[in-house]
């Protein structure tokens, strides 16, 4: 549906979709937003998190007594103390443990020792000083590549029966078929390569504020957390709190990107706090914190092999990774997938046979892998395929483009089952390709290039198309702690025809109250305005799993859609009686039912919704009130697609490299807001740069985090990116109500190896072939000399 197809409101937003100013940019512009750091009680206490120094140590003794003579600290609470209550550890999403406070030993650079609870936030800070810990140093696992290695430090020694430091090992396709095809294939080409750690870095940090009440034992928790329902049902686990007496409210979220999925050990400490002290507690981490001790994302080393003939015909895809899932197996993804959805790595192309091996392994590092700006592990999937297939064009002298061309599935193979068994849904590959190409001007900058490096100038153009699944479910296949992933959504019109829809997800940044109002609007033909969107409140929302891996739209965009249509259906039987007609003799015009063939016999919605509150007598069976709930189990992901083309400038001189042009095309299916849309997209193409240009936590040989601040960890500014060129093309999915597949972060899935391949595109004259991520001046000048820089560790291999 195009944007001037839709009826506009009274205020002039359409009703429907189409471009709209978002409904919550009226307080945010303001500076009126409501965030965690604004929430302040009666009585409020605040806390503090004393963390190591070390990344692997065994603690001899703790000697608190010092801070807690201090004048304005009320506690002091170690893993000792929780091992009384029984909460010095805690389950993550992933089965495994982890330590809220260290007891035994310290295992990683940041992770939590000690919670002191003080009048200020600055006194507790203060008395963390005057907390005296005896550490006994021990070398600590930092490459992954050797933490199974004979000898190798054993990190997590509390588990019974751990002798090493191996975590799972998890496989996809089938290895005989692929090995076939590798025995009789003309061309091999293999290829290493590391994505490095990286950290979702959103604005705001993490944080909480735990209130439990004495007299009437309720806890109520209000967190930044992107999954307020799975949150509340891990602390009734967990503490033994009846669940109907823990209310989780999220205020305004600033940013997410997968950091706000886990569950931390500040926000069990500040619950405890609130218990001991019977006085609310705040704890709101600072920003050195998040990026030391929070939910990581990607560090997986792969090692691709890709078969094909030699006129260009892919057959076969093999891959073996490395996961480092740091200190505790923290990852945030469906129970079956401990790779997440990286089995996606066969891409967008069509051949029969791949096979990928994963290998998840304990290091001295935060723990974390959470879905940043992805679908589960998608993104890193998509940049070995684009990057494997990168090398298998300059291995046969083929243009990338070429390439890709001759392999894209077409669209009469839809719906098309891959080799490691994902059913995409639908889409028209070559079309999105060539739209980007033409953009581009593909022909005309291959010349450019061309008479660039004769001048000894190096220009690169880079290629990339993906595929990510989105919106997790269906339950029958995922799940989280045995949470299955269906949304719930309920709505109900009021008798003055004004709505209110509340969502199981929570809003972190993403435009919700918009776009769910504009899909209500869709169904029912209720002004956009008239729709109030309530998230983020346990006690006054339906359960669901929350918002991570794109799935928002996907599956609670469904969920509003049919609990909207079922309303509908409702107000036909009402206006079928106000009218005094059949149903079947109705006929739905946006906002209004009306009788066919009389269409000014006819009702609004908005004169549905009083009648449904008034003394209309109604069929028998159907009750008053204009109201439903929906619990939407999605049938199957859906899979947004894409074509990438990136253009670099390198210096030769300092290897510092200059994106200059970039042109995405997406297809998300309909576009319920194609503002929000592309605002997605150009977030996601700046969180893709920087991944490939400069963002990287490295450690030092003692397993010191070294990137703790915006100083050491570097993010993208409009310095660094160029004016996005966008274009779309419009594939439906059959698997979602509204045809949308959802957008989610697919900029971030497929702009890194759109990035990295003309970079390496660029440095064809130093025969090059691949560089490792980030590519920083000093990466891409050693490069250049032939020689390698690790990026994810400080010092020599």
């Amino acid at each position: 549906m195009t944007d001037t197809a839709v009826p506009t409101s009274a205020a002039g937003n359409p009703i429907g979709f189409g471009r709209m100013l978002r409904k919550e940019d009226v307080r945010f512009v303001r500076g009126k937003g409501h965030y965690i750091d604004d929430v302040n009680l009666p009585g409020m206490l605040h806390g503090a998190i004393l963390r190591s120094p070390h990344a692997h140590a065994r603690i001899i003794s703790i000697d608190t007594s010092a801070a807690e003579a201090h004048p304005k600290v009320h506690a002091v609470i170690t893993g000792a103390v929780l091992d009384t209550l029984g909460l010095a550890w805690m389950p993550t999403m992933s089965y495994d443990t982890q330590a809220v406070l260290a007891t035994d030993k310290v295992r990683f650079h940041g992770q939590e020792v000690a919670f002191v609870i003080a009048d200020d936030r600055y006194s507790a800070r203060d008395a963390l000083e005057l907390i005296d810990v005896d550490y006994e140093v021990l070398d600590p696992v930092m490459d992954a590549k050797r933490a199974l290695d004979d000898g190798a430090p054993i990190i997590r020694d509390d588990k019974d029966g751990q002798t090493d430091n191996h975590i799972f090992d998890w496989e996809a396709g089938d290895a005989a078929a692929t090995d076939a095809v590798f025995a009789s294939a003309e061309v091999i080409v293999k290829q290493e390569m590391l994505y490095p750690r990286s950290h979702p870095a959103p604005m705001e940090t993490c944080g909480t504020v735990a209130d439990m009440n004495p007299l009437s034992g309720k806890l109520t928790l209000y967190s930044n957390t992107q999954a307020p329902h799975a949150h509340r049902t891990v602390y009734a686990m967990v503490a033994g709190l009846p669940e109907h007496q823990i209310q989780v409210i999220c205020p305004d979220i600033g940013g997410g990107f997968g950091n706000k999925v886990p569950i931390y050990p500040g926000y069990v400490c500040s619950i405890v706090g609130s218990i001991v002290t019977k006085r609310p507690v705040k704890w709101v981490e600072d920003r050195s914190e998040n990026l030391m001790s929070t939910g990581f994302a990607r560090d997986y080393h792969m090692k691709g092999e890709i078969a094909a003939t030699k006129d260009g015909k892919i057959l076969g895809l093999k891959v073996d990774v490395l996961a480092d899932h740091g200190a505790f197996n923290a990852t945030a993804q469906p129970t079956k997938y401990p790779a997440g959805f990286f089995h996606i790595f066969t891409g967008s192309y069509d051949y029969g046979a791949a096979h990928c091996k994963v290998s998840g392994v304990y290091t001295n590092k935060a723990p974390g892998g959470v879905a940043y700006a992805c679908s589960f592990r998608v993104t890193e999937a998509v940049y070995l395929v684009e990057r494997i297939v990168d090398c298998l064009a300059d291995e046969l002298g083929m243009d990338p483009a070429e390439l890709r061309m001759k392999n894209l599935l077409r669209p009469e193979q839809f719906p098309y089952t891959t080799p490691t068994g994902w059913e995409y849904d639908s889409g028209d590959y070559p079309r999105a390709l060539q739209l980007a190409l033409d953009i581009a001007g593909y022909a005309d900058l291959r010349k450019e290039q061309a008479d660039k490096r004769e001048r000894g100038e190096l220009m690169g153009i880079g290629i990339s198309f993906f595929t990510e699944g989105v919106g997790a479910g269906p339950r029958k296949h995922m799940d989280i702690l045995g949470l299955g992933m269906a949304d719930g959504c309920d709505l109900r019109i009021h008798p003055t025809g004004k709505a209110q829809i509340r969502l199981s997800v929570q809003s972190q940044g993403q435009g919700h109250e918009t776009t769910f109002a504009q899909i209500v609007a869709h169904e029912l033909g209720i002004p956009p305005e008239d729709i109030q969107v309530i998230n983020g409140d346990t006690d006054n929302t339906p359960f669901g799993l929350g918002t991570y891996g794109s799935r928002s739209t996907p599956v609670s965009g469904a969920a509003a859609a049919v609990v909207s249509q079922r309303v509908r259906e409702k107000a036909k039987i009402i206006a079928a009686t106000a009218l005094e007609c059949s149903v079947d003799d109705l006929e739905w015009e946006l906002g209004r039912w009306q009788v066919k063939g009389d269409p000014d016999q006819g009702k609004t919605i908005q004169e549905l919704a009083l009648l449904a509150h008034s003394n209309l007598e109604l069929p028998e069976g159907v009750e008053g009130h204009l109201d439903a709930q929906a619990v939407y189990n999605p049938p199957n992901l859906t899979y947004p697609f894409g074509a990438y083309i990136c253009v670099v400038d390198v210096d030769p001189g300092t290897g510092h490299v200059q994106v200059r042009r970039f042109i995405a095309v997406d297809d998300c299916g309909p576009r319920i807001n194609p503002m929000i849309v592309e605002g997605q997209v150009h977030g996601g193409l700046v969180d893709g740069i920087g991944m490939a240009l400069m963002e990287v936590i490295a450690f030092d040989k003692d397993g010191t985090n070294l990137g703790g601040s915006y100083m050491d960890y570097l993010l993208p500014t409009p310095m660094e990116v160029p004016s996005f060129e966008l274009g779309e093309t419009v594939t439906p999915s059959p698997h979602h109500p509204l045809g949308v597949k959802g957008v989610g972060e697919s900029a971030t899935v497929g702009s890194p190896a759109a990035v990295v391949n003309a970079v390496v595109d660029a440095l064809k004259p130093y025969n090059i072939r691949h560089a490792d991520m980030p590519l920083t001046p000093a990466q891409v000048w050693m490069t250049m000399q032939g020689k390698t820089l690790r990026t994810d560790l400080a010092f020599e291999d």
